[in-house]
């Protein structure tokens, strides 16, 4: 070996931190010294005495390759790990192991290493040169942790982390797109930050090549008139100017050499801002990359301005003309998408006939520009607005038919209500469907009295459905239903499904495309959704599914399902590796539920984790929609019946529910949202609020339209919040419309009170009183805010009650501390008890042990309590309905302090009731207590233990069910922690 992979072994020893480093390391050891095949290459069969040579060369070459991989491997690891791992039989399983041990704390190093590349940002006055190194030593440490960042990728986070003085060199990265590396962007970047120097660190102007070479010129000729200065002064002789200069009027000296103009010149008084000039005059917005300023030619349309005087701001034209500005403001512009733009700082000079939007002003609040047959502007990935190319001028769309006049504009907080029209409705109602299958609805009778309009653009649609091209390719279709059967397995979801599901599995039906899908909890559950489907619908069509087809995925390939399929005769059809358009059906079919689903919540005010109950209605309305892949909806060639609409809803609107049982003078309706169509049952499901569930009813008042003219696209909330600094202009207040209801003429008068009036967003009218019902209490954290709060007496109360139950229980007992014994804390926890109305019923306080300070080995050795599993709590709750026996639930106060405890534990006196003159006294536990890591053990075989001295039987495959015969007296016994459910035929018995 030599001598720098002796350094290897030396210096590279694993203690956790250094894992990737120390894996790389580990990994040039092993490959310069041909042993690194053993990690990827599984062990040969040993041979036998019918084994050829070359088989036990192999087997020879593998097993010797091992043991120098495995020495090398427990060469360079801590002692500690050694130990752990010296019984390990290969060097793949030495490696896997440490793998499991510190890869997800190496990806967590590398995620912070990478945030922390991404948020580095240039300081004002920095110099280029030292925040380069520091970008280049943060790209380093990334990459040192496993970071795989592309070379434009880093391009452009360097480009974006220098400061706001370099904007004008970003603009013309971002529009030149030449190809950098990070010498040559660094020799770029240090270029302009001479050029910003020169220029009193203003502004770099890179409007092109050729004002760069004249500005340069400019410079050098200004050089030389210094330097030869001087000398001309010396040498030309003085003679003395006739007339009269025209610009200050003054005898002596000629205009170009006017000492006011000069002044002004070196002064710098004038703001020169390179901007273009256009000869048109319409109506139009134009986007213009050389611009530095916006540009309006109209004082019409700006939301506020100021007034400038003569020559404070001078505006260089593109022919080197100078015209001064008039006002500056700030002007909103509408676009044809129903948005509007605000742009800020626009410089209004009359001379000019055209509108403009600078690019670089953009810029500087976000906005990204691309340029092509069309241009596109966006921010966070999400397209603002867009425009077409014409005659050589890029003109920004815009919604002619809105006036931009300021007398109208609303302010910033209002709400603009969008189209309320009948198509855009049905658009809502269907999950977001295109127009062509509303159509097709139409001509097909659902909707025949619809009226088809062009769909106004949606942007939930934009945001849940931008999709990239699609892979075409068909094949043979099935003849009838059930022929074939497509399916796929989605997941895991980034964030869990009310319920804790986070995949789902969808089978879609090749003839008649009806799809079903199924939420679950685990990927494994796949086998037991798809016997749930084939029962379902082979009992349904009375016909037998004949062909399955599915991606390679492990839920697909086991054992069991694949004998499962044998058995009935089901053919299995896989698609091909790395090919998933093969599966298109069912790949499509996913991402058309997403779609939907994304659309209907980002429409929706619900939270994500309501995407299974939109991803339920999303199947719901594709089966009773057409598709361009059959001739009928899915759901008439699935049934023969044309399906119904008219009860379809808008997904996350809100509605009026009919409550169940109210008091005389209580409302009998709560606001809740619409979430979806139950299967099993004729009606909605609402979630309520205030309730925080989901119910079924039938009885129900929909606010669509409301919920329709309430909506504001993100979009517009961005360019408010964007616009929030400034202030609106008053806007008339219409006239109060004096309502012909009798019963408001009835309502008392409300007196008048001063102040600001608050008032809360339409969209929530009528939610105010469920929200009035949630608690503004929050329980005590501490001993010292129990007893400051208000409730200050009954906490006292409810921790006198806890100590007097330790007490009775005799759970501990003063003794002095022992020397070297560091005792664990304690704390209480307090919790207010509330019922069904939200009032408070009781107080509880639970003195807890601090248990994460307990050691393993010392203060326990064993954690682990078994719980009955809920598929033993359902067969046996089957039984008790078949047989009808009787079920009686019941839990045990103070459960954990009935264990005992075999280690010796030592805590400290509870705060608020420490012993008089005992303070220096500590508990020793006798029992377990709440928040010891083995309490629940304890707990569980103190339990165990007395309830087989009652003559119970444990179940051997189940160790929480217990079960007791007598006679004709039979009692089960489930124990799930510290709640007990009674099953039996007596009940007698279960009085005892």
């Amino acid at each position: 070996m030599t001598p720098s992979l002796m350094n290897i072994l030396k210096d590279n020893t694993l203690t956790g931190d250094n894992y990737v480093t120390w894996k790389r390391k580990i990994g040039l050891l092993l490959q310069s010294e041909k042993h690194k095949f053993v990690l990827t290459t599984p062990k040969p069969p040993a041979p036998n005495n019918e084994s050829s040579i070359m088989c036990r060369d192999e087997y020879e070459q593998w097993k010797t390759s091992d043991d120098m991989a495995k020495c090398y491997i427990m060469a360079t690891i801590s002692d500690v790990l050694q130990q752990q791992h010296e019984g390990m039989e290969s060097a793949a399983d030495i490696m896997m192991s440490l793998e499991e041990m510190f890869a997800m704390k190496s990806r967590t190093t590398k995620r912070e290493a990478v945030t922390a590349f991404m948020n580095l940002r240039m300081k004002p006055g920095q110099a280029v040169k030292d925040h380069m190194m520091k970008v280049i030593a943060h790209l380093n440490i990334a990459e040192l942790h496993g970071a795989e960042i592309d070379g434009e990728t880093k391009i452009d986070m360097v480009v974006n982390s220098l400061s706001d003085s370099f904007d004008q060199f970003k603009l013309d990265y971002t529009l030149n797109k030449k190809e950098y590396t990070l010498q040559g962007l660094m020799q770029d970047v240090q270029s302009a930050e001479k050029i910003l120097v020169k220029g009193k660190g203003q502004e770099i102007h890179m409007v092109g090549k050729v004002a760069t070479v004249k500005a340069r010129q400019k410079v050098k000729k200004q050089q030389k008139k210094k330097q030869l200065g001087p000398i001309k002064k010396e040498t030309k002789k003085v003679t003395k100017i006739k007339g009269k200069c025209f610009l200050c009027g003054e005898k002596g000296h000629w205009k170009r050499n006017c000492p006011k103009s000069q002044n002004k010149k070196e002064e710098g008084n004038l703001n020169y801002l390179e901007t273009c000039f256009l000869a048109d005059s319409t109506d139009s917005w134009i986007i213009d990359s050389g611009a530095t300023n916006h540009v309006c030619y109209s004082l019409q349309g700006f939301q506020e301005r100021r007034k400038l005087s003569k020559n404070e701001i001078n505006l260089r034209l593109g022919n080197g003309t100078l015209v001064s500005a008039s006002a500056v403001g700030d002007i909103r512009v509408y676009l044809d998408s129903r948005r509007h733009l605000d742009l800020i700082d626009v410089y209004y000079v009359p001379q000019f006939k055209r509108n403009l939007i600078s690019v670089s002003c953009l810029n500087k609040f976000g906005y990204s520009v691309t340029f092509n047959k069309v241009f596109i502007i966006s921010k966070n990935d999400k397209i603002i607005c867009q425009g077409t190319l014409e005659n050589g001028l890029y003109f920004l769309h815009r919604n002619i038919s809105h006036s931009l006049d300021t007398e109208i504009t609303e302010p910033n907080h209002k709400r603009v209500k969008l189209s309320t029209d009948e198509t855009y409705l049905w658009h809502l109602r269907l999950g977001h469907i295109n127009l062509n299958r509303i159509k097709r609805l139409v001509s097909d009778g659902p909707l025949s009295d619809l009226k088809v309009d062009d769909l106004p653009t949606c942007e939930s649609c934009l945001e849940g459905k931008m999709t990239k091209r699609t892979f075409s390719a068909k094949g043979a279709r099935a003849t009838e239903c059930l022929g074939l059967i497509h399916t796929d397995v989605c997941g895991p979801m980034s964030i869990q499904a009310r319920g804790g599901y986070e995949y789902f599995i969808t089978f879609t039906d090749d003839y008649s495309r009806f799809g079903y899908v199924y939420l679950m909890r685990h990927k494994s559950d796949a086998f037991d959704m798809f016997k749930a489907f084939k029962a379902e619908v082979e009992n349904q069509l009375e016909k037998h599914i004949k062909i399955l087809r599915s991606d390679r995925g492990g839920e697909y390939l086991s054992g069991e399902f694949q004998q499962y399929l044998i058995d009935n005769g089901i053919v299995s059809q896989f698609s091909a590796p790395g090919t998933p358009q093969q599966n298109g059906v069912a790949e499509r079919r996913n991402r058309t539920l997403l779609d939907m689903v994304r659309s209907m919540l980002s429409y929706s005010t619900l939270p994500i984790s309501f995407w299974g109950y939109a991803l339920q209605t999303a199947i719901y309305i594709l089966n009773d929609v057409p598709s361009k892949s059959v001739p009928k909806t899915p759901h008439e060639l699935w049934t023969g019946r044309k399906p119904s609409l008219q009860h379809l809803r808008i997904f996350g609107c809100p509605a009026h529910v009919l409550k169940g049982k109210t008091e005389k003078m209580e409302s009998r309706s709560e606001t809740c949202i619409f979430v979806g169509y139950p299967k099993e049952t004729k009606g909605y499901y609402f979630y309520s609020p205030s309730d925080l569930k989901v119910f079924v009813s039938t009885n129900a008042k929909f606010l669509e339209k409301d919920y329709m003219n309430d909506f504001v696209p993100r979009s517009r909330i961005v360019l408010n919040e964007m616009s929030g600094d400034t202030i609106p202009r008053e806007v008339a207040q219409p006239n109060p419309i004096v309502s012909s209801d009798p019963t408001q003429d009835q309502q008392p008068t409300i007196p008048r009170r001063s102040g600001r009036v608050r008032t809360q967003p339409e969209r929530y009218i009528g939610l105010g009183e469920s929200v009035e019902n949630l608690p503004d209490d929050d329980d005590p954290y501490t001993y010292k805010e129990a007893m400051e709060d208000v409730d200050s007496r009954h906490w006292q109360k409810a921790m006198q009650s806890e100590i007097e139950s330790m007490f009775d229980n005799k759970v501990w007992s003063l003794v002095d501390l022992p020397k070297g014994i560091k005792p664990i804390g304690c704390k209480w926890v307090y919790k207010r008890k509330r019922g069904m109305d939200g009032k408070v019923e009781t107080f509880k306080a639970r003195l807890v042990a601090k248990g994460y300070t307990q050691k393993e080995g010392i203060d326990y050795e064993e954690t682990f309590s078994p719980v009955a599993m809920l598929k033993s709590i359902r067969i046996l709750l089957s039984i008790a309905a078949s047989l009808d026996l009787e079920i009686w639930q019941m839990d045990v106060k103070t459960a954990f302090l009935n264990g005992s405890l075999d280690e010796s534990i030592y805590m400290m006196q509870p705060e608020g009731f420490i012993e008089k003159g005992q303070v220096d006294k500590v508990c020793k536990l006798q029992k377990s207590i709440y928040g010891l890591k083995q309490a629940s053990r304890s707990w569980n075989i103190r339990f165990d233990q007395a309830v087989k001295g009652f003559g119970f039987i444990q179940n051997p495959d189940e160790p929480c069910v217990y079960k007791r015969i007598k006679g004709d007296k039979l009692v089960f016994l489930i124990l799930y922690v510290d709640d007990i459910l009674l099953i039996g035929n007596d009940v007698g018995v279960l009085h005892q």
